[in-house]
């Protein structure tokens, strides 16, 4: 945190205090204002004098001449990343937010059940992107090209192609790469990436024994999950869909025309569900919770929102999809953060049950 770094102790507790206004009011804070609830005895003057600063670092900006200072997206980022202590959740918290997973429910409705409990304690929309039905694999093909590098072809049921490039073992014959080709494709019948992985993985010792140590580890490693950036994508030929819950919460603060306008552009950019999914698949990169605030999430930037999102996995700790709110700009973090870093982990914890 370099600009926080930068800042002195009463710059950092005057910048504070602006920003815990600004998300406690939604209005600017004024020298005066400021004078009065700070602990230490500083003159509107001195204050001024740190807001300008604070202002020419980019952190604030005042909405109107002669109006106290707002901070601005960078500035809130700059909060929440070093300043902002998290709460946690109750029992009673969490037990309200999925009353009902037991991990017996199919994915499609635990996934449901738990986006919504997340909407409804939260107060926002909530949102999941969730793996469509893995797809059957129709043909799998190996090519050499380059002494380095295999290019893996994989072509499912729909006449969807993937391809993915794998590292070429030093001496591989030409010939092993058919053999391999052929020895997945004579097991297809139907079967999906995932499961012609799953089999390879238990029968390894025959794998080994029909194909040679060198041919076999070439079959694993074509059907590895390219975790290469750990980011949600099309890889393992799975589609990704969005289910959004809540969508009424983003009206109940609307008390101006523009504040109409600026959900309305909201709704807009989630009915682009395509566009949507390819942002948090880029965004995304495994671990932790990750907040996206007003334009620093380009499809929000006209709709004044933020987006707190937390990655959920497999069993294997792969990558799954991401669950999360969205909410105003100004809006209580330090509470939706716990929320949407519980329930990722419970949809984790779930699959992992399934998986083991």
């Amino acid at each position: 945190m370099t600009e926080l770094a930068a800042l002195t102790t009463r710059t950092r507790n005057i910048f504070a205090h602006i920003v815990e206004a600004y998300l406690k009011t939604g209005g600017p804070i004024g020298s005066k204002n400021l004078a009065d609830v700070l602990d230490e005895n500083l003159s509107p003057s001195s204050i001024r004098s740190a807001m300008a600063e604070l202002e020419a670092m980019g952190l604030l900006y005042a909405p109107h001449i002669s109006a106290g200072r707002l901070p601005t997206d960078n500035g809130l980022r700059l909060f929440i990343d070093g300043m902002m202590q998290s709460g946690d959740l109750s029992d009673e918290d969490r037990a309200a937010m999925t009353p009902h997973l037991n991990g017996d429910e199919s994915m499609e409705d635990m996934l449901k059940q738990a986006v919504e409990g997340l909407s409804g304690l939260s107060a926002c929309a909530g949102l999941v992107v969730a793996p469509l039905a893995e797809r059957a694999i129709k043909h799998i093909e190996f090519v050499a090209i380059s002494d380095e590098q295999i290019l893996v072809i994989l072509v499912d049921d729909t006449q969807h192609v993937e391809n993915r490039l794998i590292p070429r073992p030093p001496g591989l014959a030409p010939q092993k790469l058919i053999e391999a080709g052929n020895y997945l494709n004579h097991r297809l019948r139907g079967r999906t990436l995932g499961e012609l992985r799953r089999d390879s993985e238990a029968e390894s010792q025959k794998l080994e024994g029909a194909l040679g140590q060198m041919t076999a580890d070439l079959v694993k490693r074509g059907l590895i999950r390219d975790t290469t950036n750990d980011r949600l994508s099309n890889s393992d030929m799975v589609a990704k869909s969005l289910i959004v819950h809540g969508r009424d919460h983003l009206l109940d603060d609307v008390a101006a025309m523009e504040d109409l306008a600026r959900v309305r552009h909201l709704f807009a950019d989630l009915d682009r569900q395509k566009e949507l999914v390819s942002l948090l698949s880029e965004a995304e990169t495994g671990n932790g919770v990750k907040i996206f605030i007003g334009a620093q999430t380009p499809l929000f930037s006209l709709s004044g929102s933020s987006l707190i999102i937390g990655p959920y996995h497999d069993d294997s700790r792969s990558l799954v999809g991401v669950v999360g709110v969205i909410a105003p700009t100004r809006t209580d973090y330090a509470r939706l953060i716990p929320m949407v870093d519980h329930t990722a982990k419970l949809v984790s914890d779930i699959l992992s049950r399934h998986g083991s």
